[in-house]
C-alpha cells in the first residue's frame, strides 16, 4: 500500500501534469463509492482542475468550481496516465481531459475508492503544524494502548501506515510494544521529531530515485521495515512480530516502556 511519502510524491507529479486542464468526462465504475457515477459527472464535468494534493492517506483533486474528488488507493490501487483511450484493466475511475490526456485509477480487487467532496477529518495530518509534542502528550497521557497502534489510528494522526510507523519508532528509540501512558515526556518529544523527520526524508528519497512516480510503493531504502535487511544501521538484529495482525519490525535498541 502506498504510504504518506509515496502519496506526497504522487500528488506533486499529478499536479504538475494535470493542473489547469479542463475535465471533459469522468467515469466511475466503483461499486464501493458512496456517490453515484452520475453525481461525479454532474459535479466535475467541464470543470478545470485547480490542484492535486494529499490529505492523510488520500489524494484530493480540487476543481475551480470548488468540487473535490478524493481517491483512496487502498492496498492495490494504481494510477496511470493515458492518451485518448484508456486501455488499463480493472479501471475503477477514469478522468479524461480536454487535450486528450487522461488518468486511470485501477484496482484488481476493486477496493480503491473514489469520493465526492470527502468529509474533512479532525485529526491532524502527520506533516501538519498541528501535530506537535504537546498534542502527542495529550493523546498518550491516558491511553494504555500500544504506541504503534496509536500511530496507526487515523482518528488520532492521519497518514502514517504500518511500514513508516516501524521506521519512526526505531528512529525515536521507542519499542512498538510500549504502552502509551508509560512513555516519558522526553521520548514523546523525540517521537514528535521523528515523525516529521522520517516522513520528510523518505519523500526526498523517493523523489530522488523515482522523480516521476505516480503508482506503487518505494521501500528499498527503509532501515528497519525491510525484509532484505537483517540488522539495523547500528548493527542490532531486526526482529519481527505481529501487532494487531500487522507485521512489525523492531530491534532491542528500542526502549520498552510498560
Amino acid at each position: 500500500m502506498p504510504e504518506l511519502p509515496d502519496l506526497q510524491v504522487f500528488s506533486h507529479n499529478l499536479d504538475k501534469k494535470l493542473s489547469g486542464k479542463v475535465l471533459t468526462d469522468v467515469t466511475v465504475h466503483s461499486k464501493k463509492a458512496k456517490d453515484s457515477a452520475a453525481s461525479f459527472k454532474k459535479a466535475l464535468k467541464g470543470a478545470t482542475l485547480d490542484k492535486v494534493y494529499r490529505e492523510g492517506k488520500e489524494l484530493r483533486f480540487k476543481f475551480d468550481n470548488k468540487e473535490i474528488m478524493g481517491m483512496h488507493l487502498m492496498l492495490h490501487g494504481k494510477l496511470y496516465f493515458f492518451e485518448e483511450k484508456n486501455t488499463n484493466k480493472h479501471t475503477v475511475t477514469e478522468l479524461l481531459f480536454e487535450d486528450g490526456t487522461g488518468l486511470a485509477l485501477t484496482d484488481f480487487q476493486g477496493a480503491a475508492n473514489p469520493s465526492l467532496n470527502p468529509e474533512e477529518k479532525n485529526a491532524p495530518d502527520a506533516l501538519s503544524d498541528e501535530l506537535t509534542e504537546t498534542y502527542l502528550k495529550d493523546q498518550c497521557k491516558n491511553k494504555r494502548t500500544l504506541i504503534k497502534k496509536v500511530l496507526l489510528d487515523q482518528h488520532i494522526i492521519r497518514g502514517i501506515g504500518n511500514a513508516y510507523a516501524d521506521e519512526i519508532l526505531w528512529d525515536a528509540g521507542i519499542s512498538p510494544f510500549s504502552v502509551c501512558n508509560k512513555i516519558p515526556a522526553e521520548k514523546i518529544k523525540a517521537l514528535a521529531h521523528s515523525i516529521k523527520k522520517v516522513l520528510k526524508n523518505a519523500e526526498k528519497q523517493i523523489r530522488k530515485e523515482h522523480p516521476d512516480i505516480i503508482a506503487g510503493e518505494v521501500r528499498d531504502f527503509m532501515k528497519i521495515h525491510n525484509s532484505k535487511q537483517t540488522h539495523s544501521p547500528s548493527g542490532a538484529a531486526i526482529e519481527q512480530k505481529e501487532i494487531g495482525g500487522r507485521k512489525t519490525y523492531y530491534t532491542d535498541e528500542q526502549e520498552l516502556y510498560e
